[in-house]
Order: C-alpha cells, then structure tokens, then sequence
C-alpha cells in the first residue's frame, strides 16, 4: 500500500493550506487522525465552525475582525487623514507590530494579477475610492515590490490623483520581490519612515 488511500479526503483540504504539499498534508491527516484523542478533533473542528462563522471584515476598511467596525477605524487615537492601503489582513498586523505607524488601513483583498485572472473589478477598490474625501490627506500604498503588487501599486496612483492628497509609496529597505509580512519589523519601519511621493 504506497499511499493512505483512506485519509485522501481529509489530505485534500489539507492540501488546500498555503505552502502545504501532497506529503506534509498526508503527514497532517495521519497525525491528526493517528494521535489527537477525539476530544482533541471534536474541539478542533469545533473552533474552526466558530471562527469562520463569528469572523467578519470591517465594512469600512475590510480587515478581518470580530466585530463590523474594526478596532483601527473605530479608534479616536488613530489619524484618520491617512490611510494605507496594504494587501491582506496579514500585512495589517505586520505593520502594527512596527509600533511605527499611527493611520489607519485599507485592504484590497489581494493584488492585480492578469495571469491570474484578477482584475480590479475583483479587489476591494470601489471602497477605497468612496474613503477618499476632503478629510484624508495622504493614502500611503503598502503593497509588495512583486510584479503584482507594482501593477496594483501603478493602478492605484492613477485612479486616487486628487490635489488635496498626497500618495506616497513605502519604499527604503524592501527587497525586490518581497512580500510586506515576510519582512522584519526594523526594514519594515525604515520602509515607512522613508516613503516617497509617487508624484515626484
């Protein structure tokens, strides 16, 4: 018997997960099924009902949340007159641990990707747009120095050119090709510190 025909199933949804292959999810189902109790899967199971059932995203900037205004937008201590604009969720708390910036977000839900079939239509823009009023001064755009994240970027500067704001780009210290929460928190708020006016 070559292969755990039997766990096929549950490896299938393992396999699902970002960076897990065919043999690490084998590894997970047996592990799973071979050494948690059944009190430890019924609990498992159960917090993942929970989770996915009670976790929502912000209505106003799309971060995931328990709540439908997130802590960030709904914060007084927050400067409202500028927004970031960052990919995912995962990006927001990677920026927050700098303890470096003090705006609030937006989250696109992804990045432009033509070969991938993900257009504009398809992130979390139209929002933004709406966010834009007299009151924002600068939107700073957080997203990675990949070809995705550039086009995104590119996109973004055209469509958000108003005269009352300024639309910055973090930049200093980000390696080409990288994604904002692989990065450490240092380089990270060297990027933010050092963000440049993509106007100039």
């Amino acid at each position: 018997m070559s292969e755990i025909k039997f766990l096929d199933p549950l490896t299938k949804h393992l396999e699902k997960l970002p960076g897990v292959g065919k043999k690490t999810a084998q590894r997970y189902a047996y592990h799973i099924i071979e050494k948690m109790t059944e009190e430890e899967v019924d609990e498992f199971a159960k917090e993942l009902v929970q989770i996915k059932s009670t976790l929502t995203h912000c209505t106003i900037c799309g971060v995931l949340s328990n709540q439908s205004v997130c802590e960030i937008c709904h914060s007084t201590y927050r400067d409202h007159t500028q927004i970031m604009v960052v990919k995912d969720t995962k990006d927001v708390f990677a920026i927050e641990k700098t303890g470096q910036y003090n705006g609030v977000y937006h989250v696109l839900k992804g990045l432009i990707s033509p070969l991938e079939g993900i257009g504009p239509d398809d992130l979390n823009i139209d929002s933004l747009e709406k966010r834009i009023d007299e009151n924002v001064k600068e939107v700073i755009l957080a997203t990675s120095f990949t070809p995705s994240g550039e086009t995104t970027a590119l996109y973004l500067e055209k469509i958000l050119k108003k005269d009352h704001i300024v639309v910055s780009r973090i930049g200093y210290g980000l390696p080409a090709g990288g994604d904002i929460e692989y990065v450490d928190e240092l380089t990270l708020k060297r990027a933010i510190d050092s963000r440049v006016n993509s106007k100039s």
